[in-house]
């Protein structure tokens, strides 16, 4: 595709790469007694596994984390040049200016946060050298987050600033309009992983303080847009089109976000002031997760006309929204079955979520390319 049919919501591909990459981590994380910290390779394989079926199982979670790590870092290497690219022509400004479609710009600087999961995650899972030195990372870890609080701060401001001068139709916004609070969901889920696992006060409370900056605006801007979202479509006939259906979804990664943040503020609590916080872990994730349960099949039952008739024949950039809502799922349970329950079924269906979201990935991963390449003659493709 040539520069100005670029979208930037084609960073949801590599976002997902990202979550994906993390999904395994996060599972081992939290269902693997490894002791304090974060898990390590040395730390799983020095353990005794009683059957060859788990050696496999982890070697196969191992590998999922090293596909996806790369699928994000190349898929977000081509699409910063594909942007850099795109930014020069006049689609930029015009998508700027306009409220009800410059939330895509969002996409990109998301992504960019996710690739910090992916090296605290995945990547220092692997590499001893980063496992070892972990410690001494907070300080240049905190100045990057800094830079990009400034840059995510100052630009969701300007995206604000831009819809009450300029004004804009209400009964034609959609879900992606979510992008917002997601965006500051991931900054703030970054800051108070920091906050959490940083032995220098100075750096943890710096970090936690710009966290609720970050924080509390973004579930401010979640509860006013999801009340304004839910009113609009209430009052409206139906279900919106096609292409935005999708984006139902964004709402789980929000939460998600926002409970892993408030978790990780908790930790921040306790090693930094001493506070004893038991019930307030639960509280956090047993709710949000419960929240997602129903909230996962309201929005799949919304969708199922949606799956039979148009997903599978048709390729536009926002079917890229069905991948953060599974892997978020998937990783808040991580945290529940640790938390709230420990259970076979729990952890089982787990699993089957990372498969499912996997299999969802390469499916549309294959339209992203076919549609990129070519027109395909059974395939309706559209930016």
């Amino acid at each position: 595709m040539d520069a100005k049919k670029f979208t930037p919501l084609a960073f949801l591909a590599s976002l997902g790469a990202g979550g994906i990459a993390v999904m395994p981590f996060v599972l081992m994380q939290y269902t693997i007694e490894h002791g304090s910290g974060l898990i390590t390779r040395s730390q799983l394989w020095g353990m005794d596994f009683t059957s060859s079926y788990q050696v496999s199982y982890y070697y196969l979670l191992e590998f999922v984390m090293v596909l996806f790590t790369f699928i994000h870092f190349a898929l977000t290497i081509i699409f910063t040049i594909k942007l850099l690219k795109w930014m020069r022509t006049d689609s930029y400004p015009t998508l700027i200016k306009d409220p009800l479609r410059n939330t895509g710009i969002l996409a990109p600087l998301i992504s960019y946060l996710m690739t910090m999961n992916v090296l605290i995650g995945p990547i220092r899972y692997f590499s001893p050298f980063l496992s070892a030195n972990f410690s001494s990372l907070f300080y240049p870890a905190m100045i990057f987050w800094s830079l990009f609080f400034l840059l995510v701060m100052f630009t969701e401001i300007r995206l604000l600033e831009i819809s009450f001068k300029n004004g804009f139709d209400i009964n034609k916004i959609n879900f992606g309009w979510l992008l917002h609070p997601f965006l500051l969901g991931m900054l703030t889920v970054v800051g108070t992983g920091i906050s959490a696992m940083s032995s220098n006060p100075d750096i943890a409370n710096i970090a936690a303080f710009m966290s609720l900056i970050s924080g509390s605006m973004g579930i401010f801007l979640l509860l006013v847009k999801m009340v304004i979202l839910f009113k609009s479509h209430f009052q409206s006939t139906g279900l919106p089109e096609k292409h935005f259906l999708p984006s139902f979804l964004i709402v789980i990664p929000n939460i998600t976000l926002y409970a892993i943040s408030g978790f990780r503020l908790g930790h921040f609590l306790e090693s930094t002031y001493g506070f004893e916080l038991g019930a307030y872990f639960y509280l956090v994730v047993g709710l949000s997760f419960a929240f997602e349960i129903w909230y996962m099949l309201f929005g799949f039952s919304l969708l199922v006309d949606y799956f039979r008739n148009n997903h599978f024949k048709e390729f536009y950039v926002t079917q890229w929204g069905l991948i953060c809502p599974l892997v978020a799922f998937a990783v808040l349970g991580s945290f529940a079955h640790k938390i709230v329950f420990t259970n076979i079924v729990l952890y089982v269906g787990l699993v089957i979520f990372m498969l499912l979201t996997i299999l969802v990935y390469f499916e549309l991963l294959s339209k992203h390319i076919k549609c990129s390449r070519s027109s395909h003659a059974k395939l309706s493709c559209a930016v």
